[in-house]
């Protein structure tokens, strides 16, 4: 699915309007009455209660008029509540609230608390809200009277419907201006936001649904992938094709470098997630000490044991390293190496030294810390970084709230200056490219959030760079499979509880259950 920023939807409706002359009174008609219509189907039952629609002065505030119009017609009892004088409303919302009122709809206006709190009181209590105040042009702290108008609304337990998506929210970013209001639904018009797909702002968001408003077809073509919203049939078109007389040199030889004392699982679940993603071979670099550990745990991974101190890699490793990767196709580097300082020195030395993909999570990440630099001096070859959000505030100085508040942003602007794809996990990972894609992973559940979890899933997209994806592509596809296999295991153990290693187990599955709906 593709998504629009802000400044992007402006665009689209200037150019469907200016451009293709499709008056922007009919693109309102159809975006209201679209509207409508899922509200009909999916709180039907609830009719013929009294819905109430609450207005902002804006174009959003005219998508409102326009529902109450054809929610009134479907025998709905409906009160529309406008947040601003009668004056203020002006465009194709004016013609919108002039055929409403000519409807002899119950319109009233309030512009201060002591108005709305008079308003509240005296309506039939709503079975249903419709929330049409902000929509797509927020950009900055809701204060006064809209703050006590979304404080009274998320009061009412009764199901809210954002239009557009929730007021109180960035379209762009997902960050919620201070407050919003918590929907059961959002209906997006013409395209969905960025914003209202990511969180903080998908907490607050409820189920998204997107109506089809007209715009032109040669215009809906125009709209670049720069922003995506990854599912099953995305996931599906990366998948590359594995021929019936291939042989395990045709799916690449992965070099895993990982463990040390006390965390040699870590090592052994990224090699085990690698193989289990299809890579033909792998070979699993740990230290000496913790070798004979990580061998006999997992047969079918190849082990080298590297020089150590105390179970803990040292900078001596490099010279092995050199010559154990020329016959490789991907490195991957961290799961529980550990922050010694030697092991700092050993990842700075790979980073700047490999020639060939890597993917670098955990104590990799950590080892670069004031080290960034050296990503951008990559330029002959591709880099992943798999940070979760405490991990990119290290690496970049921001605070974990910071990142939260815009992971699109911070995914994308780190990308480009690291020349790197940078996968910022969470609930709805992003994936961000150096040439501006940014695209918002569409599975997965909380129960990933334990232990191991990291690790297999930088084992999953070294796996499917090791067949040949480019790193932007082993990433997206990486990424969707991982949280499938935890929805998987969501829906057969519970959604708690799990472990990485169950994920693990279910990693050919899901990869099978994908080809088969595609």
């Amino acid at each position: 699915m593709k998504l629009l920023t802000a400044e992007q939807v402006r665009e689209v409706d200037r150019c469907a309007i200016e451009d293709y002359g499709v008056p922007g009174v009919i693109l309102m008609e159809n975006a209201g009455r679209g509207a409508a219509h899922i509200v009909n189907d999916r709180y039907g039952g609830l009719r013929p209660g009294s819905v109430l629609v609450v207005a902002g002065k804006g174009n959003n505030g005219g998508d409102g008029y326009v529902m109450a119009r054809h929610l009134e017609n479907n025998g709905w009892k409906v009160e529309t509540l406008v947040l601003a004088e009668r004056s203020a409303i002006s465009g194709d919302a004016k013609v919108n609230l002039d055929i409403l009122e000519s409807c002899s709809a119950s319109i009233k206006y309030a512009t201060n608390v002591g108005e709305i709190d008079e308003v509240l009181e005296h309506i039939a209590p709503p079975v249903l809200v419709i929330d049409a105040i902000f929509g797509n042009g927020l950009s900055a702290p809701v204060r006064g009277h809209y703050l006590h108008a979304i404080e009274r609304l998320n009061a009412l337990k009764v199901p809210k419907v954002a239009v557009d998506l929730p007021s109180g929210v960035d379209a762009t970013s997902g960050e919620i201006l201070g407050i919003a209001i918590e929907a059961d639904c959002s209906i997006s018009f013409a395209a969905a936001k960025l914003g209202q797909v990511n969180y903080p702002a998908q907490s607050c968001a409820g189920e998204l649904f997107v109506v089809d408003i007209g715009m032109p077809k040669q215009l809906q073509e125009t709209i670049s992938e720069q922003y995506v919203l990854v599912d099953e049939e995305r996931a599906f078109g990366l998948l590359p094709t594995r021929f019936d007389d291939a042989h395990k040199g045709s799916f690449g030889h992965s070099l895993i470098i990982a463990g040390s004392l006390g965390k040699s699982g870590a090592a052994q679940m990224c090699a085990c997630a690698c193989a289990r993603s299809g890579s033909g071979l792998v070979t699993l670099a740990a230290p000496a000490t913790c070798q004979p550990l990580v061998a006999s745990a997992a047969a079918e991974i190849m082990t080298v044991a590297l020089a150590d101190q105390d179970g803990v890699l040292i900078d001596a490793a490099f010279d092995a390293l050199q010559p154990l990767w020329e016959d490789k196709q991907v490195v991957a580097i961290g799961p529980g190496l550990g922050q010694q300082p030697q092991v700092r020195q050993l990842v700075n030395e790979i980073v700047q030294h490999c020639p060939l993909p890597l993917v670098i999570d955990a104590d990799g990440l950590n080892a670069l810390q004031n080290k960034t630099h050296i990503l951008s001096q990559r330029t002959h070859v591709s880099t992943v970084l798999t940070p979760h959000p405490g991990e990119m505030a290290r690496l970049t100085g921001l605070s974990v709230e910071q990142i939260q508040n815009k992971r699109c942003e911070i995914a994308g602007k780190y990308a480009k200056q690291w020349q790197s794809v940078v996968v910022l996990k969470g609930a709805r990972t992003v994936i961000a490219a150096p040439d501006g894609r940014v695209w918002i992973n569409n599975s997965g559940n909380s129960g990933m959030a334990s232990g191991g979890m990291g690790d297999v899933l930088t084992g999953v997209i070294t796996g499917w760079l090791a067949q040949g994806l480019n790193p932007f592509d082993a990433a997206v596809l990486g990424v969707f499979l991982h949280g499938m296999a935890a929805d998987r295991c969501a829906e057969q153990q519970g959604s708690v509880g799990y472990l990485a290693g169950d994920l693990l187990q279910r990693l050919p599955a899901v990869r099978q259950l994908l080809l088969e709906r595609g």
